[in-house]
């Protein structure tokens, strides 16, 4: 830093304002009068001046860290020049701002060659005393004066070491707690000479990068050419926003190269001032690390290592961007869940659940072409991206060999375990179409399950309508019962003796009129199933039998008994028994009035609170029946285990009687063994008279068909439980097949 420019800033950062001058000339006693009478005597003191200045020097060359100085004749005479000058304006002022900055720049002077400030205030002390020899005669008093000016000279240079002293201990020991912060921090300092392009670099700056200072260079073109190209621009940018003064500071994370040729990740901090910018370098490897591991961590799955549903919406994104591009090939995603995995969980435990899911993974991994994405969706569900397709059929020949990858049994332990999986598929769909990908490869999916897993299915347009009639069917449901949109049909259960068949029961079935129309049951009880509300409606269909059936019996229509079909749900309830034995005793329903049926898939299920709440309905006086025997794998001890007192033979093996042998056989045997084993036996299915004929020979006295009746609301089935009319097959029940389409219409019967 040159001189001028030095002096440029010194009266500010030494507090020497004009205000800071006066309060120094008060202090003084100092007035115009001083200034006047010094004034006056000045052009006197001239050869006074010059005598002083030779014995001055004469006195310095006695001193060796002075006489170095001085050594040089040219040095001496300009010392000596500048000496006289500085004591005429002493004595001739003016005393102005010009004075002071004069007075200034002697004093830097001094101090930049070296002169030491005991020297400068004895220099002051030798001129006052010779100022005495030329204005004060000879005598004790001016000897005495002399020798007071020594002793006082020799205090101020004690007091102003004093304070320069504790003014260095200051700065030392602040300099000290900055190393040690610095230490502490393991930051490296930079100071960039803006206008010559110097940069210095700290060692630590240096040692980040593990090479010395002095392989840096001094430009910086050394810093710049070690940052990473990719991080080079932002950087410039941000040192240029702080040079424009957009930015108070330098805040700048970039990559910087080290010598092995690996990349540092720093945090540069920097401010600039007076064509200079300096400041810090932090290593922030570490931290960089910890946030690559976070982002990674929230992106993928911490059991299998795979992407999870975060990434893989990343990733359709990205797929959907170049989908959209001119000449961009086929994507696909297979939406993969896995078939029966509960069972696993349940058997074996959830950590044996776990190490299935890694493996699984890493099966459908090896089926994968280098760019294709696999991620684990959630639970036993994975999700395959695959791009760069020539056509959709290529995603099924992944699926395959998915398929036939996981078909492999798999060893864990001692465990060989069967692991399959079924599969939806999909093109990638673009914005603004019904569904969006993933919704399309779930419905997929459904297919895939609903044809009986172990199988993929690809999306169509229909997969979708179908599941929005599924889910308008849900909703409908939902309201059906508070709506009163429910109600029972009643199918005749008959007891045939030769040419006379007499009504002995009816089995209540439910109906669902919606919109005007009859839903097939076949649709709406799976979805009560389904959404758990068949619990109400069962209820609410036990209590409308068992009230219809006791006005029945009151109208004097016989001791007539009524079945009504259950669902395992209700079984499972804690308190069905108790809510069937309430209904019972609101209706005035005779427990043995009532028989429940069970069907054959539900008695398989064999858990000890199916078979508990059984026995509390047989010990109310309940009676059980179990429905579509022959259809299930149930064994014949589930016969005896359960207090069956009903079985109800199939109609798939009544109807094609008497045609197939085969059917006859099977028929025949079943109710053989119904009747070895007590139970009564009712054949469902009944529609022809070869069908009554075969019953009669086996010896089965009871029957259940459209050639008695088809199932019928209350009031337009009392006429044949009157007697008023014969059964449909003699042709005598009113209405026929064109009752049956009105309800279908909505009409109202005849």
């Amino acid at each position: 830093m040159g001189l001028e420019r030095q002096l440029k800033g010194m009266p500010g950062r030494m507090g020497l304002s004009r205000s800071e001058v006066e309060l120094r000339c008060r202090y003084l006693d100092w007035h115009t009068e001083d200034a006047t009478r010094l004034n006056a005597r000045g052009p006197e003191m001239e050869a006074v001046h010059h005598a002083f200045v030779e014995r001055l020097y004469a006195h310095l060359d006695q001193f060796d860290p002075i006489a170095v100085i001085l050594r040089d004749p040219a040095t001496l005479q300009r010392l000596k020049r500048s000496q006289l000058d500085y004591y005429r304006r002493l004595w001739s002022g003016p005393y102005d701002r010009e004075y002071v900055e004069n007075r200034l720049r002697v004093g830097l002077v001094h101090q930049q060659v070296g002169v030491d400030l005991k020297w400068y205030l004895g220099a002051y002390r030798l001129y006052l005393d010779h100022m005495l020899d030329a204005m004060l005669p000879p005598g004790e008093g001016r000897d005495t004066f002399s020798s007071l000016l020594k002793a006082v000279f020799f205090d101020m240079a004690l007091a102003i070491d004093t304070y320069s002293c504790a003014q260095r201990q200051a700065l030392e020991d602040s300099e000290a707690r900055f190393a040690r912060a610095l230490r502490g921090a393991n930051d490296g300092l930079w100071d960039w000479d803006l206008e010559q392009d110097r940069l210095y670099c700290s060692e630590r700056w240096a040692a980040m990068l593990g090479v010395g200072r002095d392989s840096l260079g001094e430009g910086s073109a050394s810093w710049f050419a070690r940052v990473h190209p990719d991080d080079l621009p932002g950087l410039r940018q941000a040192m240029d926003a702080h040079l424009r003064g957009d930015t108070p500071s330098l805040h700048h994370e970039y990559r910087i190269r080290r010598r092995d040729g690996g990349y540092l990740w720093v945090l540069v901090r920097g401010v600039a001032e007076e064509g200079r910018m300096a400041g810090s370098q932090t290593d922030i490897s570490e931290r960089k690390a910890s946030e690559q591991k976070l982002r990674h961590a929230a992106r993928h799955d911490p059991l299998t290592g795979l992407a999870n549903r975060l990434r893989l919406d990343e990733l359709l994104h990205q797929a959907l961007s170049r989908r959209q591009r001119p000449g961009a090939r086929e994507a696909a995603l297979l939406f993969i869940d896995l078939d029966r995995f509960k069972l696993i969980n349940d058997s074996l435990g959830h950590a044996m659940g776990d190490r299935v899911l890694v493996a699984v993974g890493q099966r459908l991994s090896r089926c994968l072409r280098p760019g294709d994405h696999l991620v684990r969706f959630g639970g036993d569900e994975f999700v395959v991206l695959l791009d760069d397709l020539a056509c959709l059929a290529d995603a099924e020949q992944v699926a395959q060999r998915m398929l036939d990858s996981l078909h492999q049994p798999l060893r864990l332990d001692d465990h060989d375990l069967a692991v399959s999986a079924s599969i939806g598929i999909t093109g990638l769909l673009l914005d603004g179409q019904a569904v969006d990908t993933l919704q399309a490869a779930d419905l997929a999916l459904y297919r895939a399950k609903e044809a009986g897993k172990a199988q993929f299915a690809r999306y169509s347009a229909e997969l979708q309508a179908t599941a929005q009639r599924r889910l308008a069917l849900h909703n409908d449901l939902a309201l059906a019962l508070e709506r009163e949109e429910f109600e029972l049909h009643y199918q005749p259960i008959c007891r045939i003796d030769g040419d006379r068949h007499r009504i002995i029961a009816v089995e209540a079935l439910l109906r669902w009129r919606r919109d005007g129309r009859l839903e097939s049951p076949l649709q709406f009880i799976p979805a009560l199933e389904e959404s758990g509300q068949i619990i109400a409606v069962g209820d609410w269909v036990l209590r409308r039998a068992c009230r219809q059936l006791r006005r029945w019996q009151l109208a004097g229509l016989g001791e007539l008994r009524c079945s009504v079909n259950l669902s395992s749900r209700q079984l499972l309830q804690p308190d069905f028994a108790g809510r069937v034995a309430a209904i019972l005793a609101e209706s005035e329903l005779a427990p043995a009035s009532l028989v429940l049926e069970i069907t054959e898939s539900l008695l398989m299920q064999d858990s000890a609170e199916t078979l508990a709440c059984l026995r509390e309905l047989a010990v109310l006086g309940v009676r059980l029946a179990l429905d579509d025997f022959g259809t299930g794998y149930s064994s014949l001890g589930y016969l005896k285990r359960f207090p069956l007192q009903i079985l109800k033979v199939d109609r798939s093996f009544i109807g094609g009687i008497p045609d197939d042998p085969e059917l006859r056989v099977i028929a025949r045997a079943i109710i053989g063994l119904g009747h070895s084993l007590g139970l009564e036996v009712v054949a469902e299915g009944v529609e022809r008279p070869g069908h009554l004929d075969f019953l009669h020979d086996e010896d089965c006295r009871y029957a259940q068909g459209y050639w008695f009746s088809r199932p019928r609301p209350a009031t337009a089935l009392e006429p044949l439980l009157r007697g008023e009319c014969g059964f449909e097959g003699e042709g005598d029940l009113p209405g026929g097949i064109e009752w049956l389409q009105e309800q279908q219409q909505g009409s109202t019967p005849a």
